[in-house]
């Protein structure tokens, strides 16, 4: 593994020691039940309570607002599913944009089946949707906004700010996927008026399969796992008590260092967009300029392929994707390119690099080298874009 140049920490990022270490006791020597009215069980509970404690720091909320899940994806099916069928006799309507994780855009037209009614608002083509659009699709029975932090393919940050203050002003509430955000920018719930959040571990050097749920005091929701009494009582299953340790690590050290983190990770995506626009023909930045995530970078390098592309970049032992990894499976272009009005050339050559704090310009260097190289091939099997 000592060759592999890893460029794709949106898609999941490695464990760091100090968060293992904080984690191996409770899977061997603390194993017990946090349920149970002994020693042991309550040294499981007492771990899980400085973990939630250390979530509620980090956003800035109570801990009995935090709620743990298995992940991203069962967040945001709570958050979304849990307002809309607990507040069905105030309205049916949803609000959200047409770039959203497939974990949400599935949660609505899995609500669309069941009468709900949603609106899809369209972003501009640097990916980021119009507050006035928001405003003006507001309507009487409007019951949930659900706008994500930053896009998962492309790094662009949404006006949350602004979003809360609409939201708040007309008394609907807000989730947002912070799927992408947490442990990559300061995020105050409380300051933004955002009453739900999503976020998973496995993005912010954490454990895979768990997850957070920021719920605000006063938010009707219905439970989405029903059972025993754990997480008071709102979401029922055995706790993941080792995984729930190192999600609280994880947070509490990737928000410790996150302005020199950031600064680093940042002038590494900077250099890399800079060196590839300049030696790679044709390749085109996708999404803000500025209101981007500091370890994203998604480029066009159409009409090369990006599957071929990367599939030739694995062979350097060079690791990116070309979008989601929850869909880029399938054999189609970037829903959200498209959504952001780029041609189908455009969507089907785009290539998701994004970076961590191990990465260094050596490696952004050879990288550059490496597609200069390889594109250069693929060019000449695909016809110019008119």
């Amino acid at each position: 593994m000592n060759n592999i140049i890893y460029f794709d920490h949106a898609a999941t990022t490695s464990l760091k020691k100090d968060v293992l270490d904080e984690m191996l006791p409770f899977l061997t020597e603390y194993y017990g039940n946090s349920s149970g009215n002994y020693s042991l069980g309550k040294s499981s509970l007492a771990a899980i309570n400085i973990a939630r404690q250390r979530v509620a720091t980090a956003i800035n909320c109570n801990p009995d607002e935090v709620f743990f899940t298995s992940g991203g994806t069962e967040s945001d099916n709570w958050a979304i599913k849990g307002v809309a069928f607990a507040n069905r006799s105030k309205g049916n309507h949803i609000i959200t944009s047409s770039i959203e994780h497939p974990a949400v855009m599935k949660s609505l037209k899995f609500l669309e089946l069941n009468g709900f009614e949603v609106t899809y608002l369209p972003v501009k083509e640097d990916g980021i949707i119009s507050v006035n659009d928001l405003e003006a699709s507001i309507k009487d029975n409007t019951i949930l906004i659900s706008i994500m932090f930053a896009n998962n393919e492309v790094g662009t940050i949404q006006p949350i700010e602004s979003i809360g203050n609409i939201a708040r002003k007309h008394n609907i509430c807000f989730h947002t996927d912070a799927v992408q955000a947490v442990g990559n920018m300061d995020i105050d719930v409380a300051h933004l008026n955002i009453d739900l959040l999503s976020m998973s571990a496995h993005k912010f050097n954490g454990p895979k399969g768990i997850g957070a749920l920021y719920i605000r005091s006063g938010v009707i929701i219905d439970s989405n796992m029903h059972g025993g009494s754990q997480e008071n009582g709102r979401r029922a299953g055995t706790e993941n008590v080792a995984g729930i340790v190192g999600l609280g690590k994880a947070i509490e050290l990737a928000t410790a260092d996150m302005i020199i983190k950031n600064e680093k990770i940042s002038a590494i995506r900077d250099g890399f967009i800079k060196k590839v626009i300049e030696n790679v023909p044709k390749s085109k930045l996708n999404g803000h300029p500025i209101y981007r995530l500091p370890g994203n970078a998604n480029i066009s390098f159409a009409p090369a392929d990006s599957k071929e592309l990367i599939a030739l970049l694995d062979q350097h032992g060079i690791c990116a994707s070309n979008g989601s990894v929850c869909s880029c499976k399938f054999n189609r272009p970037s829903p959200v390119l498209l959504a952001m009005k780029k041609d189908e050339n455009i969507a089907s050559g785009s290539i998701r690099f994004t970076f961590g704090e191990e990465n260094t310009k050596e490696e952004v260097d050879y990288v550059v080298s490496i597609l200069k190289q390889e594109i250069g091939g693929l060019m000449k099997k695909f016809p110019p874009i008119k």
